[in-house]
């Protein structure tokens, strides 16, 4: 016999019951014994665990190391006891869960799989609430057990996860997630791998669904920290904007401080700022102050002792946002739940509680605290303690059922079920009142009228950069929200997250339909017709087609039209394309970004009337046209320090509350300072009003097209040209645009450009130029484009691209004066001569010694017109960015000048930028080589007021030609004193028009506003056009004369020439003869002779 403690009374039903279960055969056997012994526990009462030492008794069974049957029977008899008792039993079963898992290293498999069934048993009468209680069990079992033992706990706690235990368990991820990950690095394969596939399933229950894509890669950096500056990176990249809560804090922290401790300054910079918005959006501070407090020493040493200044600089900027929210590394703790505590006290008031009959009153103090009748009901009441303790501290008094689940379950075998729910609810009374004392409830004021459509508190980040918190978002339907802010400071990412729903609290779609209406097409296959891009979304599935077609005639298409395909539209059909979506889903809540982006005045002025007659459809707007938001808002959602501030009325009324306000309607730089680097000189070019880019005859069409984008246009810019381009939308301005600068080639016509002229093209989308590199930092996006001393997307140019036939011609022979014959290989050099150039040949198979001189006249006769236009493209992009330092201090300086942050611009990929930095960039790099001509596709879009009016201040500025393409009249008047209006395909110059004196604060007008049209394009000018200018006043005067600045109009003294002596007149010829021979050697331009040399 097994050495089991005997029973006290050995003639009791129980004694035979146990003695049949101790000496039972078969698993049968076992299970009959056990389940007639359950049953007279249950009708005995529960006490009889401990009075009749049962408990103790199968425990010993279960710890028999000699007898197998023994150790069954025992795991059997829990299970009964835990079927038949139920959840009543749980604080009485709790101890006996040691020894159970202790059997999953038994050698017999049938003991092993009745200890695992009773554990499922047990852990399955756990009530969600008890979730603390469970995991402090089994944390000891998982930290002293055997590996299998092990690996049944990791399972228990994998499987306990679910979703009405989901927020219970993920308040214990602080204390439970150390010692899973303590597991993970355990030597046994199976106990490593159980708890990575725990440690997964414990983290989906962080209730912050940003997070939730990274899970894998967390729980991946617990087991291998290897993979930690990749999962920062990402961390850095991740649009933030729900609440940080102490359950995500306590996965993320063990990962920042393994990152703040990396030797990488790039994954110290990335931490560091990660933390500074961490703490930001964390709304209790104490909870930052608990989980934030490790990391704040290792911060402290990059705010210090980092290597680079601009880490340090980060390092420190976190610091301080550490020491504002209470963490420290030597101040006092911080205050934690004392949850001990809270469970005495809880207990003392459930002891008072309870019936006289239940309790022994004290003898020396009869009005004092009494004590339990029996030690089971004193183990279940402590049990009952540590779950009111959580309520409490919790605040919920409203949800009776938990507190029937919490007391009244447990305190049944001792008052029956009714007895117990009474009991339950004058517990629950009891602490809330104590909680209406100490609590008083909070007034809500709301003079608002009008249906709430939402009202959320939330914050946004993105990644690194907060951009709200803790702001609320409270819209009323029919209202018409203009949303004003910076360019960066979230505007469009708010809208983003709106959009996706990942706004918390905001309401789902089916209770709010929110539909956002963006500047690009967000449908996948352009190739479709017009009728048929709107048939396929999946959203409007249920809308008839003839629907459709009527909604797409409302905004203009016809139906020759619809039957395009949507590949061919302009910007501004493709923006009523979609206009035309958002109005066919009926939307309560509609999106609009930048809607008047590429639209003519006459559409937006539609759209403006549409909007208006819509009262049960609110609206929240971004744009940066004045007159729109002036004319469409009712209120205004204003950023200002991380808050949504709201203000009634339109954006006159906003501004006349707020003058520093004013940049929404001027065009002056408040804030934001433009300045362009000054254009290059240009090698022979000696007038600004002489001809540097001209298109003749030129007539365009694209693929697919039977009539022509552009007929028969002709066009001059000369240096000092200031050319705004206008005209309706589709009518060719882009592809006019495009024409002069090389992106496409006409079908007729030539076009000509000065072989050392250097343009900076802004494309009307700012990602045709930046789309592939949207890895890349700004600064490594120019660093790549120019590294090699020219710009590296000319060679992309559709008018640099060799054709086949073209590169036959490098097998054309050349014959010498001596017969020889010779195949161009390519073009090395270029010099002037006399009014042209001559190019260095080099020929194919033969040293250098033999390259040759050939005219540029030459060349062109014998059709390498393409191979004369990449080196003109090389050498005048060389000449402009070949002496510039590309180092990263002096790029970023360059990336400021034109308004983008200089930490963005460094640290942030390109991906990130709103569409107004995006802008900044292209304009930016478009300008880094000293182009002499600036062409500008729609610079207003995607820009905020006060960074178009810095744009205007540099171009107004700037001494370069310049063309703006824009639907922006304010902006295009302002700067641009000729304007050329294309309109179905033809060009009309309408001469100079005086610029808007006014536009700008400073009273100041742009350096091209004088007389500063090529003579070639005043002969062009139609007849009609009433050019106001005189014949003879567009070439007389060189810029910069000051001739007419003098408005006194006498005569200048002329200073009377003095006469050199002899010995000066034979310095100046051998000055002279020396500048000629170093010209013959070197060639180059050819220097002239003057008085003063």
């Amino acid at each position: 016999m097994s050495p089991v403690a005997t029973p006290a009374m050995s003639d009791s039903p129980f004694s035979t019951h146990l003695d049949a279960l101790k000496t039972a055969p078969t698993q049968p056997d076992a299970k009959a014994a056990a389940d007639k012994l359950a049953k007279e526990v249950q009708t005995h009462g529960i006490e009889s665990l401990e009075d009749q030492q049962i408990l103790k008794t199968l425990i010993g069974f279960a710890s028999n190391k000699k007898s197998g049957y023994e150790r069954e029977s025992g795991a059997i008899a829990f299970l009964s006891l835990a079927h038949i008792l139920g959840a009543p039993a749980i604080p009485l079963l709790i101890p006996c869960l040691p020894a159970l898992y202790d059997l999953y290293m038994d050698k017999g498999d049938v003991v092993r799989a009745a200890a695992s069934a009773s554990v499922k048993a047990i852990v399955k009468l756990f009530p969600p609430e008890a979730t603390r209680l469970l995991f402090r069990a089994l944390e000891p079992i998982l930290e002293s057990g055997k590996w299998r033992t092990k690996v049944g706990v990791l399972d228990t706690m994998r499987t306990w996860v679910g979703p009405s235990t989901r927020n219970y368990v993920a308040d214990e991820l602080a204390h439970t997630i150390p010692k899973v990950e303590g597991a993970m690095h355990d030597t046994k394969s199976e106990v490593s791998t159980a708890a990575n596939k725990c440690a997964n399933s414990l983290c989906t229950t962080l209730a912050n669904d940003d997070l939730a894509p990274h899970i894998p890669a967390l729980v991946k950096c617990m087991a291998n920290p290897d993979s930690v500056p990749a999962v920062i990176k990402s961390l850095s990249n991740t649009t933030f904007v729900a609440e940080v809560t102490a359950p995500a804090l306590a996965v993320l922290v063990p990962l920042l401080m393994r990152a703040l401790n990396d030797r990488s300054m790039e994954v110290q910079r990335r931490t560091v700022v990660v933390i500074d918005n961490l703490v930001k959006l964390v709304r209790d501070p104490n909870v930052a102050a608990i989980y934030l407090s490790p990391l704040f020493e290792g911060v402290e040493k990059i705010a210090k002792g980092a290597a680079f200044p601009e880490v340090r600089a980060f390092g420190d900027a976190a610091l301080q946002t550490l020491s504002k929210s209470g963490a420290s590394s030597s101040g006092p703790p911080p205050v934690r739940r004392d949850i001990e505590a809270e469970t005495r006290e809880a207990l003392s008031a459930l002891v008072n509680l309870l019936p006289t009959e239940l309790v022994i009153a004290s003898a020396d103090a009869p009005n004092g605290p009494h004590t339990p009748r029996h030690p089971l009901l004193a183990r279940s009441l402590d049990f009952q303690a540590s779950l009111v303790a959580d309520l409490i501290d919790a605040r919920i008094y409203t949800d009776s059922e938990k507190w029937q689940r919490c007391v009244g379950v447990y305190i049944s075998p001792w008052l029956d079920v009714k007895g117990g729910n009474a009991y339950a609810e004058s517990v629950r009374q009891h602490f809330h009142a104590i909680d209406q004392a100490k609590y008083a409830p909070a007034v809500v004021d709301d003079s608002e009228e009008g249906e709430l459509l939402c009202d959320t508190q939330f914050s946004l980040a993105y990644g690194a950069l907060l951009l709200l918190s803790h702001t609320k978002l409270r819209l009323f339907r029919g209202r018409r929200y203009g949303i004003l802010g910076t360019n960066g400071s979230g505007k469009s990412t708010l809208m983003r997250q709106l959009r996706d729903g990942k706004v918390e609290n905001f309401p789902p779609q089916d209770q709010l339909r929110c539909v956002m209406v963006e500047h690009a097409l967000q449908g996948e296959d352009t190739s479709l017709s017009i009728l048929d891009f709107v048939a396929s979304d999946k959203q409007l599935a249920d809308v008839p087609r003839q629907k459709i077609r009527d909604q797409l005639l409302e905004v203009g298409f016809d139906d020759t039209r619809q039957a395009d395909m949507v590949a061919g539209l302009s910007g501004g059909w493709k923006m009523k394309l979609e206009l035309a979506r958002a109005m066919l889903y009926n939307a309560d809540l509609l999106l609009l970004d930048e809607p008047t982006n590429h639209l003519d005045r006459a559409s937006v002025k539609w759209l403006e009337g549409y909007l208006i007659a819509h009262t049960n459809v609110t609206c929240l707007i971004i744009s940066h046209d004045s007159g729109f938001l002036d004319n469409v808002t009712t209120d205004i959602i204003h950023y200002e320090t991380k808050k949504l501030a709201y203000y009634k009325g339109n954006l006159s009324k906003f501004v006349s509350e707020h003058p520093e306000a004013k940049s929404y309607y001027t065009l002056a730089a408040t804030s934001v300072k433009f300045s362009f680097p000054p254009p290059g000189s240009l090698m022979g070019v000696r007038s600004n009003t002489r001809a540097i880019l001209k298109m003749s005859n030129c007539t365009f069409t694209y693929p697919g097209r039977s009539t022509p984008s552009l007929f028969n246009v002709s066009c001059a810019l000369s240096l000092s040209s200031r050319v705004g381009v206008i005209g309706p939308n589709g009518a060719g301005k882009s592809t006019l645009i495009k024409l002069l600068t090389g992106e496409t080639v006409p079908q007729e016509g030539t076009v000509y450009k000065h072989p050392a002229l250097r343009v900076g093209y802004v494309a009307q989308h700012a990602t045709h130029h930046i789309e592939r590199h949207l890895e890349k930092t700004p600064v490594q996006y120019i660093q790549w484009r120019f590294q090699d001393g020219h710009d590296r997307e000319l060679l992309e140019k559709a008018t640099r691209a060799l054709t086949d036939d073209e590169k036959k011609l490098l097998d054309q022979e050349w014959v010498g004066r001596d017969g020889s014959r010779r195949k161009l290989e390519l073009v090395m050099g270029r010099q002037k001569l006399k009014k042209t150039f001559q190019y260095e040949v080099k020929w194919k198979g033969l040293d250098h010694r033999y390259n040759t001189w050939v005219p540029r006249d030459t060349l062109l006769e014998k059709g390498y017109q393409k191979f004369v236009q990449q080196f003109d493209d090389m050498e005048s992009s060389r000449e402009g960015a070949g002496t510039r330092d590309t180092s990263a201090h002096l790029v970023r300086q360059h990336l400021e000048q034109v308004g983008l942050d200089g930490d963005i611009a460094q640290y942030n990929e390109i991906s990130g930028l709103s569409g107004g930095q995006k802008i900044k960039l292209v304009i930016a790099a478009c300008l880094w080589n000293n182009p002499q001509v600036c062409i500008l596709d729609e610079p207003s879009n995607f820009l905020d007021r006060e960074a178009l009016g810095g744009l205007a201040v540099a171009i107004r500025d700037w001494a370069g030609a310049v063309v703006i393409i824009s639907h922006n009249q304010e902006f295009v008047s302002a700067l641009c004193p000729e304007t050329w209006n294309v309109d179905a395909g033809r060009l009309t110059q309408q001469g100079k028009a005086a610029t808007v004196e006014d536009a700008f604060l400073d009273g100041k007008s742009p350096k091209g506003s004088g007389a500063n049209t090529p003579a070639r394009s005043r002969l062009q000018t139609p007849a009609g056009s009433r050019l106001q200018t005189p014949s003879g006043s567009a070439a007389a005067t060189p810029a910069g004369s000051g001739a007419e600045n003098d408005g006194t109009g006498s005569p200048q003294p002329v200073k009377k020439k003095k006469k050199m002596t002899r010995n000066q007149q034979k310095a100046q010829e051998e000055r002279r003869r020396l500048r000629k021979l170093a010209w013959l050697t070197h060639g180059g331009p050819k220097p002239e002779d003057t008085d003063s040399d």
